[in-house]
C-alpha cells in the first residue's frame, strides 16, 4: 500500500479569515481580506511564489505535534529538539465587545520557550495578486510594514525587528509575539494586547462550545466539527463557504481542481441542518439576511452559488502556481460552475429557511416574513420541473433530469406547504402540495423495479450516492421493504472498503471516478441508522473518523486503497456529514444532551 497523505495542518479562524498552520509552523495559506481575495501566504499552491510566514528551529533535527486548545478554535504547534522545546501559540481574535463579536483582520503568534535554550528564526514575506506582487518592507519603531498589497499589512512584535528583517536565528529566552494586521494597525502594547485577546478568545470558544447541544455519542469530533464550520461562515454577510482553499485535488494528477471559496446553496442547506441540530441558530439568522439581499434582484433563475458579498460573477481562471505539492495543476481561482443550471437550488433554500417559521425556538420578532422569496423558489420549482440540469455532482458537458433534483422539488414542496400553513395562505398551499405531487411522480420515474433501486436520473440505470438520501429525508418509509432493498442495491454497487463510498462509478467529465467521497460514506451512515442497521451504522461511523488528519479535520476525499486525504479541505461538506451521521445515530440510540 502507498504512504497515506494526510493534510499536516491546522486552521485557526474567527469568521472574517482564516489561516492554514503547516507542523512546521509555516502559515501554508491565508487570503487577505476575505476567503476569497488573494492569498497573501500561498505556500501550500506554490512554495516559491506563495510567500512563508514561519517560525522555524535553528536546527535540522527536531519533531513537532499539534493540538487545538479544547474546545476552541487556538492552535498549539510544540517544536522539541535534543536539547531545547518551545511551543507556537495561534488564533485568530474572536470575542464579544460592545454587544458585538470583534473578529478583526489580525492573526496573532505567541512564542514561548518549554525547555532549554532554543535558537529560532522568524521568516515573514507576504504577496499579493495570487504571488505575482511582492511588498515594499519598511521597518518602524516596533513594528515591519508591507506596502503595496492593496492595505498596509504591518507586523508588530516584542523581538528585535533586525533579528525579523534579516531573517537572523536568535535565542528564545522568553515568551515573545508576532502581531500580523490588514489595515488597522495595532495601537496598543503588543504583550498585554496579545495576551488579553487570547484569553478573551479562549474564553469565547468555550462558551460557544458549551452551548452546543449533542449527545455523548463521539462528543470530541462533533465538537471539533461545529467549531470549523463555525468559521467557515463570513459573520459580514452570513455567507457560508465550502471550503477555505482552492485547487487541492480530488485525486493526485486529476485535474478535479475547483476554487471552493464560496457560498454554495446546497452545501449551506446541510451546514445550517447540521447548526440546526446542535442547538445553534445565529448562523440561520445571518444566512436568511445573506439570501435575501443575494436574491432580491433575481426575477429568474438563482444561481448553484455566489461569492460571499452575494457578487453573481465568478468567473474561473487559472492561475501560474505550481500546485499543491509542485505538481497539480492548474490553479483555478473563481468556478464556472456559477454558470451551471442546477435546479435542486430551489429547494434547498426553502428547506433552509424552513426553521424559521417552524420551530417554536425562533420568536415572532424573528420571524421575518418573506412570501416573496418563498413564492419565487416555488415559481421556478414550477418552471424547471421538467428541466434537465447539471445535478449536484456539477457534471460540465452532461445534463439530464436528476432524482436528487426531484427530490429537493419534492422537499421544497413539502417546506412550502409547512410554511403556508403559518402565513395561512391557501394560494401558496395549493401551489405547494400540487408541486409535492409532481415532483413525487417524477422521482417514480427514475425507479428502476427490475433491481429494486431509484437511478440517478430518468431513462438512465446509473447508481448514484445522493440516492440514499431519499431514505434519510424521509421522501422513503425507513422501514419500508423499497427503502431497504433500495440501500442494498447501492452499498453493493457504490460502497468501498471500510465503508467508504463513491458518488458514482460511471465515467464523467474527467474520465474515472478514482477517489471516493466523504459524505457520500456519512449519508450511508445515516441510511443504515435510518433502517434499523444501527451497530452498523456506528462501525461504520468509527472506521470513517479515522480518515481525520492529526487535529480531527476532515478533507473532501478519501483513497480508498491508501485512506489518503484528498481534495479541498477542510471541507464543510465532510463535517456536516459527520454531524449528521451522530445526531442520526444518537436519536437511534436515545441518548442525552450533555452540552
Amino acid at each position: 500500500m502507498s504512504e497515506t497523505h494526510k493534510y499536516e495542518m491546522g486552521v485557526v479562524g474567527n469568521c472574517s479569515f482564516m489561516a492554514y498552520v503547516n507542523k512546521d509552523s509555516n502559515i501554508d495559506w491565508m487570503c487577505w481580506p476575505k476567503f476569497d481575495s488573494s492569498f497573501i501566504f500561498g505556500g501550500l499552491m506554490d512554495k516559491e511564489k506563495g510567500g512563508e510566514f514561519r517560525i522555524e528551529p535553528n536546527t535540522d533535527y527536531y519533531e513537532s505535534k499539534q493540538s487545538y486548545i479544547e474546545n476552541t478554535n487556538v492552535l498549539v504547534t510544540d517544536f522539541e529538539s535534543e536539547y531545547a522545546s518551545y511551543r507556537v501559540t495561534d488564533f485568530a481574535p474572536r470575542f464579544e465587545q460592545h454587544e458585538r463579536n470583534y473578529r478583526p483582520l489580525m492573526l496573532v503568534r505567541k512564542i514561548e520557550p518549554l525547555k532549554g535554550t532554543p535558537r529560532i528564526k522568524i521568516k515573514c514575506s507576504p504577496k499579493a495578486r495570487y504571488g505575482d506582487v511582492e511588498p515594499e518592507v519598511y521597518q518602524g519603531s516596533s513594528h515591519v510594514r508591507y506596502m503595496g498589497l492593496g492595505k498596509q499589512i504591518r507586523l508588530s512584535t516584542n523581538i528585535s525587528l533586525q533579528y525579523v528583517m534579516q531573517e537572523k536565528a536568535f535565542i528564545l529566552n522568553e515568551t515573545v509575539y508576532l502581531i500580523l494586521t490588514w489595515g488597522v494597525p495595532l495601537e496598543g502594547p503588543v504583550e498585554d494586547t496579545a495576551e488579553e485577546f487570547l484569553t478573551k478568545t479562549i474564553r469565547y470558544w468555550r462558551s460557544w462550545s458549551k452551548s452546543t447541544s449533542i449527545g455523548s455519542f463521539h462528543q470530541s469530533h462533533i465538537l471539533r466539527s461545529a467549531l470549523i464550520l463555525k468559521i467557515l461562515q463570513y459573520e459580514d454577510t452570513g455567507a457560508i463557504v465550502a471550503s477555505g482553499t482552492t485547487s487541492l485535488p480530488e485525486h493526485p494528477g486529476s485535474g478535479r481542481n475547483w476554487d471552493y471559496r464560496y457560498c454554495w446553496m446546497r452545501d449551506t442547506y446541510y451546514t445550517l441542518n447540521a447548526f440546526n441540530n446542535v442547538g445553534h441558530f445565529e448562523e440561520l439568522d445571518a444566512y436568511f439576511h445573506y439570501i435575501e439581499n443575494t436574491t432580491v434582484s433575481e426575477e429568474g433563475r438563482f444561481q448553484p452559488l455566489y461569492t460571499i458579498t452575494g457578487t453573481k460573477k465568478i468567473e474561473e481562471r487559472e492561475f501560474d502556481l505550481a500546485g499543491y505539492q509542485g505538481n497539480n495543476k492548474p490553479v483555478r481561482i473563481g468556478n464556472d460552475a456559477y454558470t451551471h443550471i442546477q435546479n435542486d437550488v430551489y429547494g434547498q433554500v426553502l428547506t433552509s429557511l424552513l426553521p424559521l417559521y417552524t420551530d417554536s425556538r425562533f420568536t415572532d420578532s424573528e420571524r421575518i416574513s418573506s412570501s416573496r422569496l418563498i413564492n419565487h423558489a416555488l415559481d421556478m420549482i414550477d418552471k424547471t420541473m421538467d428541466e434537465p440540469d447539471a445535478g449536484l455532482w456539477e457534471f460540465r458537458n452532461l445534463a439530464q433530469q436528476h432524482c436528487y433534483t426531484f427530490l429537493f422539488h419534492w422537499a421544497g414542496a413539502c417546506a412550502g406547504v409547512k410554511i403556508a400553513k403559518v402565513f395561512g395562505d391557501e394560494k401558496m398551499l395549493a401551489k405547494s402540495e400540487k408541486l409535492r405531487d409532481q415532483a413525487a411522480a417524477k422521482i417514480e420515474e427514475c425507479f428502476i423495479p427490475e433491481k429494486g433501486y431509484y437511478a440517478q436520473a430518468i431513462g438512465t440505470t446509473n447508481f448514484d450516492a445522493s440516492c440514499l438520501q431519499l431514505i434519510t429525508m424521509n421522501y422513503l418509509d425507513p422501514s419500508s421493504d423499497r427503502a431497504k432493498k433500495h440501500l442494498e442495491a447501492l452499498e453493493g454497487e457504490l460502497k468501498s472498503a471500510d465503508g467508504l463510498f463513491y458518488r458514482y462509478k460511471h465515467q464523467d467529465d474527467f474520465g474515472e471516478v478514482k477517489s471516493t467521497f466523504l459524505i457520500c460514506a456519512f449519508w450511508y451512515v445515516e441510511a443504515l441508522a435510518a433502517v434499523g442497521r444501527v451497530p452498523e451504522a456506528i462501525e461504520i461511523f468509527e472506521k470513517l473518523i479515522k480518515y481525520t488528519n492529526h487535529v480531527g479535520l476532515l478533507a473532501e476525499d478519501v483513497d480508498s486503497s491508501t485512506g489518503s486525504q484528498w481534495g479541498n479541505f477542510p471541507q464543510a461538506y465532510s463535517h456536516v456529514g459527520l454531524m449528521n451521521a451522530a445526531y442520526r445515530i444518537s436519536k437511534k440510540l436515545d441518548l442525552p444532551n450533555f452540552l
